[in-house]
């Protein structure tokens, strides 16, 4: 759990020389990768946590604040964390203000790829709604139904979800086999189906202004 592993991102930017690290949830690697990536951004260097940290929530702050300590005894000059609140209940924040660091606006990454304000525009309707992103829908099982016990014990499936009207799928991108998964979750928990193609949403907006990228 305490492993993180870290890719380059390479390109020809016209951007700020200094050394630049984000470091961020495993869950959203293949996004982040790919605004970095269209952005050509070659001083930025990305370290993904685990994205199982997410069943554990409370584990969060420590394993970031763990990464920061690294970053700056490496002497990186500027630091950003991918991570939304994520459940950390204000944690996280504390560890970010105690370092002098940003995050991710927003309470979760399903806010923040739709847009946080019209996430919140959505109000109670978001308490009825099961949200799957690109990497929920592609690790749905390992993410969702064996953590919960439902393939051992489908039966649990009306006490998580009974109360639940729909699942959204939040699709980062246009994907035929990722919207069958996405389906197949729906039809498992006995949820009606929707679709809504986000792309990146706030994602893309904050790591390009955490990287000097004003375009």
């Amino acid at each position: 759990m305490a492993d993180a592993t870290e890719t380059i991102i390479t390109g020809s930017p016209e951007t700020p020389t200094e050394r630049t690290r984000i470091i961020a949830c495993g869950a959203i690697a293949r996004e982040t990768i790919a605004v970095l990536a269209a952005n050509g951004m070659k001083h930025v260097e990305l370290t993904c946590l685990p994205a199982k940290l997410h069943l554990y929530p409370e584990k969060i702050p420590g394993e970031i604040e763990r990464e920061i300590l690294e970053a700056k005894a490496e002497g990186i000059e500027q630091i950003f964390i991918g991570y939304a609140d994520c459940g950390t209940g204000g944690l996280l924040d504390a560890v970010c203000d105690k370092h002098g660091v940003e995050r991710l606006a927003g309470p979760h990454c399903y806010s923040f790829f739709l847009g946080n304000d019209e996430f919140e525009a959505l109000g109670d309707a978001t308490m009825t709604a099961f949200f799957l992103t690109d990497f929920l829908a592609r690790q749905f099982d390992a993410f969702v139904t064996r953590p919960l016990g439902l393939d051992r014990h489908p039966e649990l499936r009306e006490a998580y979800f009974g109360n639940y009207k729909k699942l959204i799928f939040l699709a980062q991108t246009d994907d035929d086999e990722l919207d069958a998964k996405a389906r197949e979750a729906a039809e498992f928990l006995g949820l009606a189906y929707e679709r809504i193609r986000t792309g990146y949403g706030d994602l893309a907006t904050d790591l390009k202004a955490a990287t000097g990228i004003t375009a």
